[in-house]
């Protein structure tokens, strides 16, 4: 398969660029970090499972990707900035990627949902999210220099295939993933003091959590994502917003 970034679609290059992300051992989160790799940025994965972990860092290595781990729960606040206190890398990050995500039970909705179940879901999908960008986000607003983007969902917005009940854990925490992705970006100057803040929807993915028939491969739902990471940032750069294949998408 071809890489997205090759010759045909040019991207800019991450060379001495760090990016940390979770989820990163499979699935977008992986296709991402192979994209930025072959960019010529150093990444660190995120996650769990410390055997996932050491398989993507190996083929990452084998691609000629400059790759490291962080095993840590990302929904464990004080275990995440521990951890990432003690890795000199993945403190100066200049790319945060947040791809780490689970789905709610099927019959989720909100009368039915158990608080087990709510907390484990809100715990990685929103708490994950808040968890790294508190670990990373102010050394990036402090160099005024850096891009965070949170992995949202189509089922999170307020428009659209949105809000219209059912999976009531997954869909609120997606929409609570793009509340916080527009009020920290308005907090940071929208672009102006040089940290880009922005959500995107990958649409449905042949992932663990997409299953093998869904429409589009981990590399297409990751072309925005490595857009997003390597795109100029200039004066008349849009950020604070929801994207879905490089384009913007109502909230």
């Amino acid at each position: 398969m071809t890489s997205i970034a090759d010759a045909a679609n040019p991207l800019s290059s991450l060379t001495d660029k760090v990016a940390v992300i979770t989820g990163g051992s499979r699935g977008i989160g992986f296709a991402a970090a192979r994209e930025l790799g072959a960019l010529g940025a150093t990444v660190v994965l995120v996650g769990q499972s410390p055997e996932n972990l050491s398989s993507a860092v190996s083929n990452l290595i084998a691609l000629g990707v400059d790759a490291d781990s962080i095993c840590v729960d990302v929904a464990d606040g004080e275990k995440v900035s521990e951890a990432i206190g003690n890795h000199s890398l993945a403190l100066e990050a200049d790319i945060l990627i947040n791809s780490a995500g689970v789905m709610s039970e099927k019959m989720a909705k909100t009368l039915r949902t158990s608080n087990q179940e709510w907390q484990r879901v809100m715990g990685i999908n929103l708490d994950g999210t808040f968890n790294l960008i508190s670990a990373i986000g102010p050394q990036m607003a402090q160099r005024k220099s850096g891009r965070i983007i949170n992995v949202s969902a189509c089922l999170g917005r307020f428009s659209g295939p949105g809000l219209a009940g059912g999976l009531a854990p997954y869909r609120i925490s997606k929409t609570a993933v793009n509340a916080l992705t527009k009020n920290l970006a308005a907090e940071l100057g929208n672009g102006s003091r040089g940290v880009l803040v922005d959500a995107m929807c990958p649409n449905h993915t042949r992932t663990d959590m997409g299953g093998p028939d869904a429409p589009r491969s981990p590399e297409e739902a990751a072309d925005t994502i490595v857009w997003l990471a390597s795109r100029e940032h200039n004066s008349e750069t849009l950020t604070g917003l929801l994207w879905e294949d490089r384009q913007i998408v109502p909230w």
